[in-house]
């Protein structure tokens, strides 16, 4: 292939992905979009395989890389849960952070690129600041990882003088940087690169082990933007056209995607990387005095089939719970028996219900629940006072009443549904323990509140066969 057909099939494959994000940006669209997405990427490859920079002895190692590596996402695709995709997330994040030091490293020690002057202080800048952000990426995604499998706790670790141990390892990273640039022979190079690569390695374990359990859809969409800048790094150390543009699409979507995110948790994104919001969750909420809040009205599935039965709307609001349960199919089955007995059935989404930025929408779409009655908060919040019942579905951060009433709470000013303005809230939850922010919730307590425990597809199915009775 030469190198002008190489060009416009990766003119061809940054449309696609464009369209592919476009696609993405909608539930109704989000099939098409990763349809496009599929295309490009299948073009951007061969067209790199093909092109003019790969030798004929080359492409059997390149080959047997896409066999194993389709192999195990193939593998990964099959026996991942949709519980586990926030960490397989995080996991991916973290290859393309290795992707862009293992390449970085070899573009270093590449003898058959010469150059020399500002054209060789550019190339070397540009794998000094690659490798880092992939360093960052890398150990950051696999304390995320960790975080969010469950295999390390989500309470925050923070440091005694953090910040100041941030500045200094900073101030150190730019005295490397300085000391790369003008190493005298290629060891010396390789040691500056080396010892930034250890400091960029412990910034990122640093980084998120400092972030409590609340904030980690924000770290998801964050380390995302990470590992786009990584890419375009990348880009730029191979000259690859396609890598640069492509790792800033994902790059700038992501920190958009993060910047959302922070203003749904009243957060800011400093805050965010300092750390300290989230204690770990797993104890029911009290009161200052260490008493409980006050008394809780259980209910069982019979009793809320009749309230379902009897009411006119009624909004579901789906949590990871719901996820862990797999419980979204018995909540689509209950809806459509509602609906077609006349019941006005909607669901309320928080931007960072679940695990990762558009989890409960996932979710949804899985079970077959139509778009159109999935309503953001922003649209159904002022929907509440008219609702008949609200429905929290393993939820509890997202639908706090502490974030209103409560100036000291921890998520004082954070956006939440507004469920307990229902006529008659009903919490499903296995025990009375506050959720993965480990934030006291008194909507446990409220007088039109009712708390329907147990495991969320059991408890939906007895639901559903009592409505059907």
């Amino acid at each position: 292939m030469s190198s002008s057909l190489a060009t416009v099939a990766y003119i061809a494959a940054i449309i696609l992905f464009i369209l592919s994000l476009g696609g993405l940006s909608n539930p109704e669209t989000a099939r098409r979009g990763n349809v496009y997405g599929m295309i490009g990427m299948a073009i951007a490859v061969l067209a790199t395989i093909f092109g003019p920079r790969v030798t004929m002895a080359g492409i059997p190692w390149i080959v047997g890389a896409m066999v194993i590596g389709g192999s195990v996402g193939l593998f990964a695709a099959k026996k991942v849960q949709m519980t586990q995709m926030p960490e397989l997330v995080a996991l991916m994040h973290s290859l393309v952070g290795l992707a862009a030091c293992l390449v970085g490293f070899a573009s270093y020690v590449d003898t058959s690129i010469v150059l020399t002057g500002a054209e060789k202080s550019i190339h070397e800048l540009e794998i000094y600041v690659g490798i880092y952000i992939g360093a960052v990426t890398f150990s950051g995604s696999i304390i995320a990882f960790g975080k969010l499998s469950g295999k390390i706790g989500g309470k925050p670790v923070l440091l005694p003088g953090r910040h100041a141990i941030n500045g200094i390892a900073a101030l150190a990273v730019f005295y490397f940087g300085y000391a790369f640039l003008q190493a005298h022979s290629p060891a010396d190079g390789l040691t500056a690169l080396t010892v930034m690569t250890v400091l960029g390695l412990l910034f990122g374990i640093h980084m998120v082990m400092a972030i409590g359990g609340a904030d980690m859809p924000v770290v998801v969409s964050m380390l995302n933007s990470y590992s786009g800048w990584a890419a375009a790094a990348t880009g730029f150390m191979l000259s690859n056209d396609l890598l640069i543009v492509v790792g800033a699409l994902v790059g700038s979507s992501g920190a958009i995607l993060s910047y959302i995110m922070c203003r749904a948790m009243n957060r800011n994104f400093i805050s965010v990387i300092a750390g300290g919001f989230g204690t770990g969750g797993g104890t029911a909420a009290k009161k200052k005095d260490g008493e409980p809040q006050g008394e809780v009205t259980a209910i069982s599935a019979l009793e809320t089939a009749e309230l379902l039965k009897e009411a006119k709307n009624v909004v579901i609001v789906p949590g990871y719970g719901m996820a862990v349960a797999q419980a979204q199919h018995a909540v689509f089955e209950i809806t459509q028996f509602l609906r077609e007995k006349g019941v006005n059935v909607r669901f309320g989404i928080h931007p960072v219900a679940g695990r990762m930025p558009g989890h409960m929408n996932v979710l949804l779409a899985e079970a077959k629940v139509p778009y159109d009655i999935v309503m953001e908060m922003d649209e159904i919040n002022a929907d509440f006072p008219e609702t008949d019942v609200s429905m929290v579905i393993g939820a509890n951060d997202i639908v706090n009443p502490a974030a209103q009433e409560d100036p000291t709470s921890p998520i004082a000013g954070m956006p939440v549904l507004e469920v307990w303005k229902a006529k008659t809230s009903i919490m499903m939850k296995r025990s009375m323990a506050s959720g993965y922010a480990g934030v006291d919730n008194p909507l446990f307590y409220k007088d039109n509140n009712r708390m329907l425990f147990g495991d969320a597809k059991k408890t939906l199915d007895e639901v559903l066969t009592a409505l059907r009775a």
